[in-house]
């Protein structure tokens, strides 16, 4: 079985992602056709890892993204900035009309029996028009660079955008770096890209260079297509498919040396059942279920994903490493926004058992 082998040395970096920047509106438990005020978050699935890391977990981090010379823009510099996130940007100006545009993303909470409601602005987006060659990546990861990242969001929004992270990617792995890849398939973003057939032939390719994948069982049988057995079981919590599946996984795409997903049973918009689980060198690995009173449900698997990859690469034991992510994502859901409110602290309680008692 392979290992991960992640670099101790002093690296200028501890973690980059690629991806697109957005700007969510949140009206919070008002619909949007009710609305008559917003929340404005700057988010991103690669770039809330990034700043997770930063902010939460105080590792380097940073992302690669594209960037526009508008007000929109100067808004999400100065919330990457408060952040901690370093950044690597390919620099678009606006016409004053049409764009490029950092793209909006419209989330409200919804509450109890009425569901959150996600649609999306991408028209003209800055971030998809990122092609190979618009980022140095040989004098990035020359700089010292332990651990890369990037998704299925990013991949899903042109035909150009798998390109440069498969560029990225193959650099990544020339200086060292472990690389991760959360799935995370959307059908909305793939529908205008080719569809479920686009996806499989772009994400396959991607995976092909992933040591570390996050993904459910929909998303490995959907995203990658791989089949999987029936479902013994109509529970979220039982782990019995996304186990069998790794044998197909691994069966094709033989680099990747670990899998990991987060279990979650919504029972109301505000509460959840929450769980973890991984695969690793042949090893399985499965947090407690908990139960979270939900306050914005947004982000919460990148939550999990940030701090997997802070107890990874802080060499903790994988089991402790897979708690922290349990941990950092539930804690995610009872904060506004999609990005981490969380001290690193609080998450390390929470992993080890913690309540919410009042802290004197």
């Amino acid at each position: 079985m392979s290992v991960l082998k992640i670099v101790k040395d002093d690296c200028e970096l501890d973690f980059l992602s690629l991806g697109a920047l957005v700007h969510r509106l949140d009206p919070g438990l008002v619909p949007f056709r009710k609305a008559r005020s917003v929340d404005i978050h700057v988010s991103g699935g690669e770039y809330n890892v990034a700043a997770g890391l930063s902010d939460c977990f105080n590792l380097k981090s940073a992302i690669a993204s594209a960037m526009v010379d508008y007000c929109i823009g100067e808004l999400v510099q100065s919330r990457i900035r408060e952040m901690g996130v370093q950044t690597f940007f390919k620099n678009f100006k606006h016409n004053g009309v049409s764009g490029p545009n950092i793209a909006t993303v419209y989330s409200d909470r919804g509450y109890g029996t009425r569901p959150p409601v996600v649609f999306y602005n991408r028209s003209n987006e800055a971030a998809a028009l990122l092609k190979p060659g618009d980022f140095n990546w040989e004098a990035i990861f020359k700089r010292g660079v332990r651990w890369f990242h990037s998704g299925g969001i990013f991949a899903a929004l042109s035909t150009t955008t798998s390109d440069v992270i498969i560029e990225a990617m193959q650099a990544a792995k020339k200086f060292g770096a472990i690389v991760s890849f959360d799935l995370n398939y959307r059908a909305k973003l793939w529908s205008p890209n080719g569809g479920l057939k686009k996806a499989h032939e772009v994400l396959r390719k991607i995976v092909a260079h992933v040591d570390v994948l996050i993904g459910n069982e929909e998303d490995l049988q959907t995203g990658l297509g791989i089949k999987g057995p029936e479902m013994s079981s109509k529970s979220k919590f039982d782990t019995t498919t996304f186990f069998a599946m790794i044998e197909n996984v691994r069966h094709q795409f033989p680099n990747i040396k670990m899998v990991a997903t987060t279990l979650r049973e919504v029972q109301s918009a505000n509460k959840h059942q929450w769980g973890a689980v991984l695969w690793y060198n042949g090893k399985k690995f499965e947090t407690p279920k908990t139960e979270l009173a939900v306050l914005d449900r947004i982000g919460g698997g990148d939550g999990f994903a940030t701090g997997l990859i802070y107890g990874l690469l802080s060499g903790c034991e994988t089991e402790q490493a897979l708690r922290l992510g349990w941990a950092h994502g539930a804690l995610l859901t009872t904060f506004p926004g999609d990005t981490t409110m969380a001290k690193l602290e609080e998450v390390e309680a929470f992993a080890k058992g913690g309540t919410a008692r009042v802290q004197r």
